[in-house]
């Protein structure tokens, strides 16, 4: 519709311009612009001006079309009118443009819903009495714009080895009028086809639209594999030539391979003992080549291995490779299509660590006290590294030798040796060795004092530790009962209180080849607790003044009293240290006392003591009895076990549970 008003604008231009330069005429004359463009679906308008001389009138106005000779059939191009239009009315002609057409005040013709039929000529006739008749002609040229083209490649692949043209893709667009023009382009240049690369056809839809398709055929090379193809429609409009672009496509191309390359994957220089490894073999060509794989053996013969490969794929995966599955490997392709064949070879190297093993001087026996020293040796294609470690996992040092003195039982019975490549991650081997300290028995915890009742029946305790496993013995009698945990044993004995027990007292003594020892447990009635001794002796109230006990392999504290961190029990041959309340109290040996090293530490400051070797005198339970794991633990572990104090408060040992501390209402213990 633009395209009629501007046309019709250009008409109306030349009107004016042929009244005025004719003016001084005495001929009629009538104009109209020569061509009118309108869009299929829009108004066309077309514009008539006319001059007559002497400022006359006009009689008539007859608007006619007239089929064009390229559209007409014979008999068809006479001119057929449309409409009579005089001074006082518009008479519309009995035709197919009676509803569609108007004729405005400037006496110009409009149609509406322009279709394909209407591109035809249009003449305005002026009729002006003895001015004679005068007429003027207008192509209304009807237009649609063509839909974007659709391309489609060859989707079957095209060989270099073809030497006549091969078809390389179809280009199709719809529903253009006039009908439009195809051309193709590869890379982004436009071609310049020979007639036997190209076929071009042309429909005529029943919408009087025109549909329009090309198909490129042309000869390949290796190289177009990576080419892009697209093909573009050209339409006139207004004078003006318009593009509309495809998308751009690939073809197949099969070409023969030219290079193969083989890998593993991972890197063979990463691969370990039992991993999963894939040998991937590739070529240049397309289609790919049936690929086949090969090892080579210990007598150089090759070793087919296709059946476990992937052979159209080119891939050969070793499931959990080992030591063996190291050595030369081969690939081998060939070309199907012109039966040429490659290889290519690579050297798969399985990294990994055998052989480990600890040796120990003195293998046996080792002795409390003494020293040994480990060594740990491996084989491996790559460098190794040692560490060692406990049965905890705790780092016991570096390197393929380990030096350990003054062995006690403490010392870890299992430890091990782990070997690891640094270069080929996650390749690591351990060992363990395991180290059996023997020792006369040692005694670590006893029953005593033990307030008791006249006749009740109560438990006595001796806890030691030993290797080998040593024998108890009581010296009175009752049923006993012995736990073991690793290298420490306790034995319960259960009594009836009487005269010659209370006092006399009882003797445990633990035995093993290596010696004896043993300890008294004093036995004293429960009124001795409360102030007074069997002979009404005072006796100091230790108990209610303690703020911290060892109990169980811990040291407890009453939480909900937030004392400071305190414990002061009289000794006769005691160190002592101090524990921070918050954070690690670091522990030393002590050089003095068999009893329990020095405890130090930064924090809220308190005391330890020892009594005669066991580090904690024992409290007293309701009722008189000892619970059977209610026992200290001996010297080492006791330092051992303080040394993990978290906090003010309260502390938590491995061997036992957490014990309140005696309050205003008296000297009560409970375990938690």
């Amino acid at each position: 519709m633009a395209g009629g008003r501007r046309a019709a604008g250009l008409a109306l231009g030349w009107g004016c311009c042929l009244l005025l330069c004719c003016a001084a005429t005495s001929k009629l004359e009538v104009s109209t612009p020569a061509v009118v463009e309108v869009e299929i679906g829009d108004t066309a308008r077309i514009e008539c001006n006319f001059y007559i001389p002497g400022n006359g009138s006009y009689s008539y106005i007859d608007w006619f079309y007239v089929d064009r000779k390229e559209t007409a059939t014979p008999h068809t191009n006479s001119p057929v009118r449309l409409c009579h239009v005089t001074d006082s009315e518009v008479l519309k002609d009995d035709t197919e443009y009676k509803e569609r057409l108007s004729v405005g005040e400037d006496k110009a013709l409009s149609i509406s819903k322009v279709t394909v039929q209407d591109d035809r000529t249009f003449v305005c006739q002026v009729g002006a009495g003895s001015s004679g008749v005068g007429e003027s002609h207008t192509e209304l040229h009807v237009y649609k714009v063509p839909e974007t083209p659709v391309i489609e490649p060859n989707t079957g692949g095209i060989s270099v080895h073809n030497s006549a043209n091969s078809q390389i893709a179809k280009c199709e667009s719809k529903n253009s009028f006039p009908p439009a023009n195809i051309t193709w382009h590869k890379n982004g240049e436009q071609l310049d086809l020979q007639e036997n690369q190209m076929r071009y056809s042309r429909t005529r839809e029943s919408s009087g639209l025109h549909s329009v398709s090309s198909i490129l055929f042309d000869t390949v090379t290796r190289e177009d594999r990576d080419s892009h193809y697209h093909c573009t429609v050209h339409y006139w409009l207004r004078g003006q030539r318009h593009t509309l672009e495809s998308q751009k496509v690939q073809i197949t191309v099969f070409y023969p391979a030219e290079h193969l390359k083989l890998q593993v994957v991972p890197s063979s220089a990463l691969v370990k003992e039992g991993d999963n490894v894939k040998l991937v073999c590739e070529s240049d060509g397309n289609p790919p080549p049936v690929f086949s794989f090969y090892k080579r053996g210990l007598d150089d013969k090759w070793q087919e291995l296709s059946s476990l490969a992937e052979t159209d794929s080119g891939v050969l995966t070793l499931h959990g490779v080992n030591k063996s599955s190291s050595g030369l490997y081969r690939c081998e392709s060939l070309d199907l299509d012109d039966m040429t064949q490659l290889e290519k070879e690579v050297e798969l190297v399985v990294n990994y660590i055998e052989g480990v093993h600890v040796e120990m001087e003195p293998s046996s026996p080792l002795r409390e006290g003494g020293s040994v020293t480990l060594s740990c040796d491996a084989h491996s294609p790559v460098a190794l590294d040692y560490q060692w470690t406990d049965e905890k996992g705790r780092k016991m040092g570096d390197g393929n030798q380990l030096f350990l003195s003054n062995l006690t039982f403490e010392t870890p019975n299992n430890l091990s040796c782990k070997v690891v490549a640094p270069s080929v991650p996650g390749l690591e081997q351990s060992k363990q060795v395991s180290l059996a300290v023997e020792g006369k028995p040692r005694i670590v915890a006893i029953s005593s004092p033990l307030y008791v009742r006249q006749d009740e029946v109560v438990n006595l305790t001796c806890k030691a530790i030993a290797f080998p496993r040593p024998s108890v013995h009581w010296s009175v009698n009752g049923t006993a009962h012995e736990y073991v945990d690793n290298q420490h044993i306790a034995s319960n004995l259960t009594v009836r209180v009487n005269r010659d027990l209370l006092k006399a007292g009882a003797m445990c003594r633990f035995s093993n080849k290596m010696g004896d020892s043993e300890k008294h447990i004093q036995l004293l009635v429960e009124s001795v607790r409360k102030g007074q001794s069997a002979d009404g002796v005072h006796q100091p109230r230790l108990w209610q003044e303690s703020h911290y006990l060892a109990w169980g392999g811990s040291l407890a504290a009453g939480s909900a009293l937030h004392l400071p961190l305190l414990l002061s029990l009289p000794s006769r041959e005691g160190s002592r240290g101090s524990v921070p309340s918050s954070g690690k109290a670091a522990c030393l040996p002590s050089p003095t006392s068999p009893c329990s090293p020095d405890l130090t530490g930064q924090g809220s400051k308190g005391m330890a003591w020892c009594l005669a070797g066991v580090p904690a005198i024992h409290p007293p339970v309701a009722h008189g009895a000892w619970h059977p794991r209610a026992d200290c633990v001996h010297t080492e572990r006791f330092c051992t076990e303080l040394c993990i104090l978290q906090g003010a408060g309260q502390a938590l040992g491995t061997g036992g549970g957490i014990l309140s501390l005696p309050t205003k209402r008296g000297p009560w213990w409970d375990r938690r």
